[in-house]
């Protein structure tokens, strides 16, 4: 347990600040909500402050821009740091192709250490329950927010689920499984 939440409370602030203005993919939800939901997956399953800051950071550099990295470096020390840059599938803009992206990241979790493993999980898995719910809500149109489409969201998501899966020893990695079987069903439910 950390003597206090200091640099907890303070990374949110940061966080709520450089992400303001920014929603969630197709929807109005403040995108703010993504990333505190991360923190607390990232608490929930065994991961301390830095990591729990990790999580609230960890779209920083992919979505804000490259110069949050020092800044993240000087607030919060050199592990957050390395955690947000290892979460980073992309700090070019406009981004590499997504498949290029996205089997990159896949080559790079196969090597991550353990608390890049739970944030990047806590990421997904949280992604993974809003577009089920999204689907479940608004059907198959969910998809066209993503530039992959239906296929290629539900490959992704699969792929992320088995590398966890083998990689991660933490129950999160079954919630993401879980997670990503129940969507490839939804998405293949009849309307």
């Amino acid at each position: 347990m950390p003597k206090s939440w200091t640099q907890l409370a303070d990374a949110f602030a940061y966080t709520a600040r450089i992400h303001a203005q920014q929603l969630r993919k197709g929807t109005s939800i403040p995108y703010l909500s993504h990333l505190m939901s991360v923190s607390a997956l990232v608490l929930e399953h065994g991961g301390d402050e830095d990591l729990a800051i990790a999580g609230l950071l960890h779209d920083a550099i992919e979505d804000i821009d490259a110069e949050q990295e020092p800044i993240i470096l000087e607030r919060y020390g050199a592990r957050v740091a390395y955690v947000v840059r290892a979460c980073t599938d992309a700090d070019a803009f406009p981004k590499p192709p997504w498949l290029e992206r996205k089997q990159a990241y896949l080559a790079h979790l196969e090597e991550a250490d353990p608390d890049v493993l739970l944030v990047s999980c806590a990421d997904k898995l949280h992604n993974a329950r809003a577009i089920l719910s999204d689907l479940r809500t608004d059907g198959p149109s969910v998809f066209s927010r993503f530039r992959a489409g239906r296929e290629g969201t539900l490959w992704y998501y699969a792929a992320l689920a088995e590398v966890f899966r083998r990689r991660l020893d933490n129950p999160i990695a079954q919630r993401l499984q879980e997670t990503v079987e129940a969507l490839s069903l939804q998405a293949k439910a009849p309307e």
